[in-house]
């Protein structure tokens, strides 16, 4: 198996309800993670994409869900599901972030 280009990083933290972060999860980063799986494995991206769940937190927690794309650094924020099609066409198969989709710039430094 090839290397693959991207590898991508969502946060998948699950805190105790009502904790005053939230998390992840509650905002629907198990149906990103799914989607971006699903994607990848519809158009047989093994070679372009690795998906990895994170267990931990990944900070920003007011932005979730949150992912980020390595070897570039990328940081996504509030992805959807409906978004994942998107990053995958533009940043994976194009190599062109989703602007309106990346995190704040100073959030993470």
């Amino acid at each position: 198996m090839a290397k693959p280009k991207y590898h991508v990083f969502i946060c998948a933290n699950q805190r105790p309800p009502g904790h005053s972060k939230g998390c992840c999860v509650d905002r629907g980063a198990t149906n990103v993670w799914q989607r971006f799986s699903e994607i990848m494995n519809l158009k047989m991206a093994y070679d372009k994409v690795m998906i990895s769940a994170t267990r931990s937190c990944l900070v920003p927690c007011q932005y979730g869900p949150v992912a980020v794309v390595y070897p570039e650094g990328v940081w996504y924020c509030r992805i959807q599901a409906e978004d994942v099609e998107e990053i995958f066409e533009s940043h994976f198969m194009n190599g062109k972030p989703v602007e309106r989709l990346l995190l704040p710039k100073g959030i993470i430094e």
